[in-house]
């Protein structure tokens, strides 16, 4: 049977990630800005707060993990008033070795692993639809190991590095997802994958994304009435169910046309068109351009 989380981390395809060890002691705060791409803490010691922008202020401590799948601006500080220290991520060097703030020297109050996800694919943003703007999670055992492992793999030149890195950070985005209740999650796949009534429809449409399904048909995979499966997938979901399946046949299709090693009418008949005509005026409706034009770009895009 289909796993459409796998699938949709698998078109993500992560690349690798970049981490850095941060400490605090006594009166400090660091501000940073909008940063736009999916980014994490781990708290390894001690604790501190953290304040995203649109949130309460949380406090975290040893053990918690923490995701911003489009990480907005945030605040990370200790626990005596302090004026941040501003922070553009995008401008600022990444730096080597531990990044301490507040009191030098001696014992911190608070030591975390940070860092940020690299993706190749252009539709990362799939991530950011999978979960709620801020995943706060204590007390995963599972999640302190992957981090630990990855930041291990990050910082050392072993042979097979780039390989294992990109499993490590796939198997630690799944676990992320996995730790999380359906509640917290936001209208959308992952939701959608937690009713036990609309799981197995969406699992054959990610199955078979080439069929020409109905409502009717998979309504009758959920058990449901055709306007009871509507009304429940749109609403839990937050696409009708032919609007999900579109969507997921241009995110397989933006993967194919990536590749650059199929011809137009092939990547058209896998996801469910007749013809490349007809998946050209699709695609370009979608995506707001057509598709030999993306082919055509991506690749400039990913190496700038």
């Amino acid at each position: 049977m289909s796993d459409p989380l796998s699938e949709a981390i698998g078109l993500m395809r992560p690349q690798s990630v970049v981490s850095k060890a941060i400490s605090g002691a006594g009166r400090w705060a660091v501000r940073y800005s909008d940063f736009g791409q999916p980014s994490f803490c781990a708290v390894l010691e001690g604790s501190c707060r953290l304040a995203v922008d649109g949130h309460r202020a949380v406090t975290l401590e040893a053990g918690d993990f923490v995701l911003l799948p489009a990480t907005p601006g945030f605040t990370m500080s200790g626990f005596e008033p302090a004026e941040p220290t501003r922070i553009d991520p995008k401008a600022s060097p990444s730096p080597k070795g531990e990044v301490r703030h507040g009191t030098r020297g001696g014992r911190p109050d608070v030591r975390l692993l940070g860092g940020y996800f690299v993706f190749e694919s252009p539709d990362a943003s799939l991530l950011a639809s999978l979960l709620p703007p801020l995943l706060h999670l204590r007390g995963k055992e599972r999640l302190s190991v992957l981090v630990r492992l990855v930041a291990e793999e990050s910082h050392e030149s072993r042979i097979g590095r780039a390989l294992v890195l990109t499993r490590l950070v796939e198997v630690l985005l799944v676990e992320a997802l996995r730790s999380m209740s359906s509640e917290e999650a936001p209208p959308g796949m992952l939701r959608g994958l937690a009713d036990p009534r609309l799981a197995p429809a969406m699992r054959r449409m990610h199955a078979q994304v080439a069929r020409a399904w109905t409502v009717s048909q998979l309504a009758k995979a959920a058990a449901l009435s055709r306007s009871a499966f509507f009304e429940r997938f749109t609403r839990t979901v937050g696409l009708s169910p032919m609007d999900y399946l579109l969507t997921w046949r241009m995110a397989v299709a933006k993967d194919l046309l990536r590749r650059q090693d199929l011809g137009l009418a092939e990547v058209a008949e896998r996801v469910g068109y007749g013809s490349a005509s007809t998946f050209s005026t699709a695609f370009s409706r979608h995506v707001g351009q057509p598709p030999s034009r993306f082919a055509r770009d991506r690749p400039a895009q990913m190496l700038a």
